[in-house]
């Protein structure tokens, strides 16, 4: 039986952008497990200086192309924050129907065109197009309606233009609501067709006790501002964000790291569902136990079904806030702001995890300091932890260096990494 191994992955596929995975057994001893992140920083804080508070949003949800509506929405409630203003019920009705929307964007994307390949046996999700046509098109189906969902309710697919400090510059039209409302009932089947699939897939017996850091849903289930929560018991507000998250430097990452009650703790679907599984939609729970997917989980490969029950979360949710949105006439779409100095953060929690914000202003609305913290930042430290775990419990296996490689790869791209989005 074979007990070395040698695995060298350079800029990792399937993910958002670049990074290494290094497992080297020998013996069956592992000698060396990393993973490594070697983007060039962004350094978008340094940017945000000096300028006007109505930048900020539209400068920050650049730093992602996949989350920009949560960077753009963070931002905004930053300022907010900064500034005293406390969004109307139709303002924060129409976010969070918008957020939910990129949630949904980004989900299927991950789970149908990142990660399916590697349960299917395939290299990416070309093959799938002739080997399963109806996988890909139910995805196909599931992305459209998020991505006209985001153009109706934003102005755009991704990058919003509409939504702003103070509220919206346009309100979508309700008759575009009520179709939207029509598409994300018809989209139930598939996505129930989808907990079948995923049932089928067999994921790896792995698990590492793990402290999981989300919002903490008083009511409902949590994505747009709150009280912060750990599984280990930590609480702490909003505004202790640098509490909470605790970032440093680490030689073979060009993108901070983060760490709490141990050595490391994780963000994402995975997360929030620990914390907050008692406040998911009926049929979404159900879904979940289906799945096999109860609390507290420390199988990171269950990020993936998270992640497809959040998907369920959040049409049916989103089914609510239309409805609430209808039985309503239009208010005024946007309230005045007035600028003052001061200082405030925004939490909201987007697909890979929760994000902040932070600004400070002067007397003229104008940024002193900014500071943002990224979700997959914070998850950079759990992978690393991850990985040196995974390469031990495989060591004495005989496993090939292909089958292991395989193994690191989907644990990586379990996480859903934004790498990019972390070296902002």
């Amino acid at each position: 039986m074979k007990l070395s191994c040698e695995v060298n992955v350079h800029h990792l596929t399937r993910v958002e952008g670049h990074g290494n995975i290094h497992i080297s057994i020998k013996n069956g001893v592992v000698k060396k497990a990393q993973w490594e992140v070697v983007e060039t920083p962004r350094f978008f804080e340094a940017m945000l200086v000096g300028k006007h508070w109505e930048n900020a949003p539209y400068i920050c949800g650049r730093i992602c192309g996949i989350c920009s509506i949560g960077h753009t929405l963070a931002s905004i409630r930053s300022v907010e924050n900064a500034f005293g203003i406390t969004p109307s019920t139709q303002t924060a009705n129409l976010r969070l129907l918008l957020k939910h929307m990129e949630t949904l964007q980004s989900h299927i994307l991950h789970l149908f065109f990142l990660a399916a390949p590697d349960f299917l046996g395939a290299g990416s999700v070309l093959p799938l197009a002739t080997t399963h046509p109806e996988v890909v098109q139910r995805a196909l189906r599931l992305k459209l309606l998020a991505n006209d969902a985001c153009d109706i309710i934003g102005g755009r697919r991704l990058h919003p233009t509409r939504t702003v400090v103070g509220g919206f510059t346009m309100l979508p039209e309700k008759g575009a609501l009520e179709k939207i409302r029509q598409r994300l009932l018809a989209s139930v089947p598939d996505l129930l067709a989808s907990a079948e699939l995923f049932q089928t897939f067999a994921l790896p017996d792995f698990s590492r006790e793990t402290e999981f850091v989300s919002l903490k849903g008083d009511t409902n289930y949590p994505f747009i501002g709150g009280g912060l929560v750990s599984t280990d018991g930590v609480v702490k507000k909003e505004s202790q964000y640098r509490a909470m998250t605790n970032e440093y430097c680490q030689k073979g990452f060009t993108s901070k790291l983060s760490k709490l009650s141990r050595p490391s703790f994780a963000v994402g679907a995975l997360a929030r569902l620990n914390n907050n599984f008692t406040k998911l939609h009926p049929t979404a729970r159900e879904i979940s136990k289906f799945l096999g997917l109860v609390p507290v989980n420390h199988n990171p490969y269950m990020g993936n079904v998270a992640q497809l029950v959040e998907c369920v979360q959040v049409v049916l949710d989103s089914v609510q806030l239309i409805d609430t949105l209808l039985g309503s006439p239009w208010q005024e779409a946007r309230q005045p702001v007035k600028a003052k100095k001061g200082e405030g953060v925004g939490a909201v929690e987007v697909p890979r995890g929760i994000l902040y914000h932070y600004y400070q202003f002067d007397k003229e609305g104008k940024v002193v300091k900014a500071d943002c913290v990224i979700p997959t930042s914070q998850n950079h430290a759990n992978i690393l932890h991850d990985i040196e775990a995974l390469a031990s419990q495989y060591a004495r296996t005989g496993k090939k260096d292909q089958e292991i490689e395989l193994l690191a790869e989907m644990l990586v791209r379990a996480y859903d990494p934004c790498i990019s989005c972390s070296v902002h």
